[in-house]
């Protein structure tokens, strides 16, 4: 079992939680940067809640 699927396994029903320290570290890191990465930071935030699959991300499109 991989490092990511151990995560996945232990982030199974706490989406919320994740969610909620995803944005927290993206609010930190745009405060540190000053919003110079915003675009970048907003991607990986994105990313990260593909990884470990948020809930109704099914019915939405993708982002381009």
């Amino acid at each position: 079992m991989s490092m990511l699927d151990k995560i996945k396994q232990m982030l199974k029903g706490h989406e919320s939680q994740a969610d909620k320290g995803i944005d927290k570290a993206g609010d930190f890191a745009d405060t540190k940067t000053e919003g110079k990465y915003r675009g970048q930071v907003d991607a990986a935030q994105d990313k990260l809640r593909e990884q470990y699959g948020r809930p109704g991300d099914q019915d939405q499109p993708p982002r381009t």
